[in-house]
């Protein structure tokens, strides 16, 4: 304050405050506020000014005016920053020798701390200007106070609270931060690859924003001390606004920090997809970016790889007598008569071999096969997820790029190496790695638009089905179609993940058709436990609401045990040119290529069964990442794109039948004839 006779120069200061006020102010869209004690700012000011300056003026000191005590509390603590500089309401030169010292000490003490908020302000002004107070001698004293007319810009108009205002400029910066904290640059310039190749569903939408993301992203890479970043992140949030500043919250800021934080890119995109892409999209290709393909060619070449990825059906005479445990060509060339081609009308009921001698698949190699001349196997429906292809290398001289010594692979069904629908399961985002599973597909071998659903009965009597999908025992629901795709199988997964948690008793599951929509056809299952698969097939079409029993299976604390329940039936269809349900001769026995020349261990032991006139209609992968030598696994990604473009084209000459991993549960009816002819039932 000042009297009106003017001993203390408050005019001037005044003026210049305003000046240096509308100056740092001028290009400014925003001011913030340092994080301070306001007392604290005010005793500061009282005591800063010189000796013998601001003495005690009736009861208080002279400079001690509560106008101007509500101005500093008010502005005192504002400040702007520009590119990264922070400058105070105080920062500006006076010749006054009482107010000098007094502005540089506040300037001083207000930059000391570290920027907190944005000031919010709804009045146009700050202070009082002056005031008059009549003396006891009736003399009229003018006062004089700091005082701003605050510009329009920075007076805010909104119905909202200056705490509400205030919250959401807060929350954004916190966002803008840690999005520039946690998302590294390299995941930017992937996400960016990604979106000039289009393989990002709706990726050019978020360019522009990516784009000047990462603008921001390598300037804060640039800055060194905590207070350099906070002061960049309350300036240049405001400045990008809500979308960048807030792009961690949105559906490609989720895709940038599973990247950033090392999840595996196709996972990544799977995810972001299931957010923002409809039910029924589909990727067109697989994920990799350039620097992937660079580094994977680069690799291809050093280790001699390039004449390895051409690929082609194996033949009978690729295959050396070493690795065949059973062969028959007159069988695979034999001419069939009119009434042996009719007779594969007549189906066979499976059911009539219910009593007849059941061996192991391992005693069967042993102990059978060596004697045997001739094998014909009873074809069914529920072997058609087994059909299988074996591959080799179109260059027959290129080196291995596999864990195994040779350079065969092979195919199932489907495009995948294992019969199992647990591949569909994982593909919609299913847990197949629990202690107890059961999963049903279907929508497979032709289009059903209904909604089956998975269910099973706790031995506490609780259900998990679509509308309780978590029970205490850790069993869950993690995958619910509703509305099947065209030529997509549909599945539905309930996993229980600890076996100290599961209650001992018996587990009922069955599969209820909650909304009949016009399909015909029925579905499969799968219940695994202790390694094992067990597989069931409903060839009938289900009734609205109608309920399949599959199976029951009893815990006891540390076993599992199962009952079949699903009723079976006997309807023929033709796959890969077989008809089911028929008795078809075996060119060919073999192990999985990974089993070949007495190698052991290199993955799952499969057995193939090379059926005569057998022929793959589909163009599968000629090899998959969880073949490949370690050297190249690094490059999968790349190695999954160029699978599905180097695809094995159709040949009449090809092996190709169906298999059997030596993991999963299975069955397979035999004719075998040797001195004698026998049927033996094969276990797998």
């Amino acid at each position: 304050m000042s009297i009106g006779s003017g001993k203390m120069n408050i005019k001037g200061v005044k003026k210049a405050l305003n000046e240096n006020f509308i100056k740092m102010t001028k290009d400014q869209t925003h001011l913030f506020e340092v994080d301070l004690d306001k007392d604290e700012l005010w005793n500061l000011y009282l005591d800063s000014f010189p000796t013998g300056t601001n003495e005690i003026y009736r009861v208080r000191r002279e400079h001690d005016c509560s106008a101007c005590r509500q101005f500093i509390k008010k502005i005192g603590n504002v400040v702007t920053i520009q590119d990264g500089v922070v400058k105070s309401v105080w920062d500006f030169e006076t010749n006054d020798i009482e107010y000098k010292p007094v502005m540089e000490t506040l300037a001083a003490f207000v930059k000391s701390r570290s920027v907190s908020d944005v000031w919010i302000n709804k009045f146009p002004t700050i202070g009082i200007d002056t005031n008059y107070e009549q003396s006891e001698d009736g003399k009229i004293i003018e006062w004089e106070h700091f005082y701003l007319e605050i510009p329009s810009k920075f007076v805010m108009n909104s119905s909202k609270s200056v705490e509400e205002i205030r919250g959401d400029l807060r929350s954004t910066k916190d966002v803008f931060k840690r999005s520039l904290e946690e998302i590294t640059e390299d995941s930017i310039l992937t996400v960016l690859e990604l979106m000039a190749s289009n393989s990002l569903y709706k990726g050019e939408e978020w360019k522009g924003v990516l784009s000047e993301f990462l603008k921001y992203k390598k300037a804060y890479s640039r800055l060194s001390s905590d207070d350099e970043k906070n002061n960049f992140a309350w300036e240049q949030s405001t400045k990008a606004g809500a979308v960048i500043g807030r792009i961690r919250n949105h559906s490609i800021g989720v895709l940038l920090v599973d990247v950033s934080e090392g999840m595996e890119l196709d996972e990544a995109v799977r995810k972001y997809e299931k957010i923002v892409a409809p039910e029924n999209y589909r990727r067109p290709k697989a994920i990799f970016t350039k620097k992937m393909l660079e580094d994977a060619q680069k690799t291809i070449e050093e280790l001699g790889y390039m004449d390895s990825l051409p690929r082609r059906y194996a033949t009978l005479d690729d295959i050396t007598v070493n690795n065949i445990l059973f062969s028959n060509k007159d069988s695979a060339k034999r001419i069939e008569g009119i009434f042996e081609e009719m007779s594969k009308d007549v189906t066979i009921n499976p059911k009539k071999f219910s009593k007849i001698e059941e061996v192991p698949i391992d005693k069967f190699v042993e102990k059978i096969l060596p004697s045997a001349r001739e094998l014909e196997i009873l074809f069914e429906n529920k072997h058609s997820n087994n059909m299988v292809s074996l591959i080799a290398p179109a260059n027959r001289d290129a080196p291995t790029m596999f864990k195994w010594s040779n350079a065969f692979s092979w195919a199932y069904s489907g495009n995948i190496t294992d019969s199992s629908m647990k591949e569909n399961v994982k593909n919609a985002g299913g847990n197949v790695e629990g202690i107890l599973r059961f999963s049903i597909q279907w929508n497979d071998s032709e289009y059903n638009p209904n909604d089956f659903d998975a269910h099973c009965i706790e031995p506490n009597c609780y259900e998990i089905y679509y509308a309780q999908r978590n029970s205490e025992t850790t069993g869950q629901l993690d995958v619910d179609i509703i509305h099947p795709e065209i030529n997509k199988p549909a599945v539905e997964n309930i996993t229980w993940t600890d076996k100290f948690r599961m209650l001992k008793g018996t587990y009922k599951f069955f599969v209820r058709n909650y909304n009949h929509n016009g399909g015909r056809t029925g579905f499969k299952a799968e219940i695994e436990f202790n390694g094992q698969i067990y597989s069931f097939e409903y060839n009938k079409e289900l009734r609205f609401k109608e309920d399949v029993q599959v199976a029951e299976v009893t815990f006891d604390g540390s076993n599992f045990t199962i009952k079949e329940k699903l009723p079976s039936n006997v309807s023929s269809r033709e796959v890969w040119g077989l008809k089911t349900y028929q008795f078809v001769p075996v060119s060919v026995v073999c192990y999985s290529p990974n089993y070949w020349d007495l190698q052991n261990g290199i993955g799952h032991r499969h057995y193939f069964f090379i059926l005569k006139d057998c022929l793959n209609p589909e163009t599968p992968n000629g090899f998959y990442n969880e073949f490949l030598k370690r050297e190249l696994e690094q490059h999968k990604r790349v190695f999954e794109a160029l699978a599905s473009k180097i695809r094995v084209q159709y040949s009449d000459d090809q092996l190709s039948g169906i298999g059997f991993s030596s993991t999963k549960r299975n069955e397979l009816i035999i004719k075998v004839k040797a001195q004698t002819e026998r049927v033996i039932k094969v276990k797998f």
